[in-house]
């Protein structure tokens, strides 16, 4: 009771602690403490504010622009240019040079210098079909497979997983030999389509797992001229390596080797085609350096035929996007010789 009464009194008369504790609260005395608030009763030594050695003449309209500003007025236009003022323009160098754009170690031309072409053939109407041997030289299709960058490799194996939640194990294994078996019914109607220089059979036209395709590449077959091999073996005599190439023609007047893909989402640029210009290069070389062709190509095609029968898309390369891809073919053949 007597603390509150000494409360209340202090609450009231908050200027004149002296007079409050001199009163007698009651004839009984009780200890209490006294609170000063003078600087003598304290012992240590008050500490120096760093801030104020500061010249606050010199920083007066840094500190008046910054405690003026208001944060909900910034934008993303306001952020750039406070971050121009204070750190200057940004850097607009080209990134570093990829591994890709290096100079292959074992520089081999495209366009082999040393082959002779017969001025006739009598056999350019007929072609070439040459069997694929099995040699200890490696493929085309494993050198890109075993040199796939970490980025791909990531994208492919998430793809698989994705495919694998969705079908499980044993339907994805089926998924897989579907489209390998589509591809070959395709390349078998394209082979005969060339070959007979007429529409594909009947049968092929009804196929339901191939009709989408053929019907997807009518216009691109139009520009096919002066085929000069179909499913051949090819083997680059210098560089050890050998593949199987689809088709040998001319698109709208150009020597090509072409390439047909399958694909049920569209891939309208060359750069969704991943490795396959990579794979069109390393044919183009392999054939220029085969004793077994009298001819050289300098240009490729990749068509990318769709299962809904929607218009293929076709990538035409240049001599100079194929010698582009060739140093690029180069460098992953390399990097294959040098992990095996």
């Amino acid at each position: 009771l007597v603390r509150m009464k000494f409360l209340q009194l202090l609450s009231r008369k908050p200027g004149k602690l002296e007079m409050l504790f001199q009163i007698p609260f009651c004839q009984k005395q009780f200890p209490y403490m006294c609170l000063a608030t003078s600087a003598c009763l304290c012992s240590k030594k008050k500490k120096m504010n760093g801030y104020e050695q500061v010249d606050q003449e010199k920083y007066k309209n840094l500190v008046y622009s910054v405690t003026s500003y208001k944060t909900s007025a910034q934008t993303p236009e306001t952020i750039f240019e406070e971050d121009n003022l204070l750190y200057g323009p940004p850097d607009k160098q080209r990134p570093p040079v990829k591994a890709e754009t290096k100079t292959p170690k074992n520089c081999v031309p495209l366009i082999n210098p040393n082959k002779r072409i017969p001025l006739l053939n009598s056999d350019s109407n007929l072609p070439m079909k040459i069997a694929l041997q099995k040699t200890k030289m490696p493929s085309v299709t494993r050198i890109l497979q075993q040199t796939i960058s970490p980025q791909q490799a990531f994208y492919l194996e998430r793809w698989k997983q994705k495919m694998i939640l969705e079908l499980g194990k044993d339907g994805f294994a089926e998924y897989t030999k579907n489209l390998f078996l589509q591809g070959e019914l395709f390349h078998a109607a394209l082979e005969s389509i060339f070959l007979s220089e007429e529409m594909a059979t009947k049968e092929q036209r009804e196929d339901v797992a191939i009709s989408g395709y053929l019907s997807s590449v009518q216009h691109v077959l139009k520009d096919i001229s002066e085929v000069k091999a179909l499913e051949s073996a090819v083997q680059h005599e210098t560089l050890q390596y050998l593949g199987l190439v689809d088709c040998v023609a001319k698109y709208r007047g150009q020597l090509c080797v072409i390439d047909w893909k399958t694909s049920e989402k569209p891939k309208p640029s060359l750069k969704n085609t991943f490795d396959n210009p990579l794979q069109v290069a390393a044919y183009i070389g392999a054939i220029n350096h085969d004793a077994n062709y009298d001819f050289q190509v300098s240009c490729g095609l990749i068509v990318v035929a769709y299962k809904n029968g929607s218009p293929a898309h076709p990538h035409f390369m240049d001599p100079d996007l194929c010698s582009r891809y060739w140093n690029k073919w180069l460098l992953r053949l390399e990097e294959y010789m040098d992990k095996n």
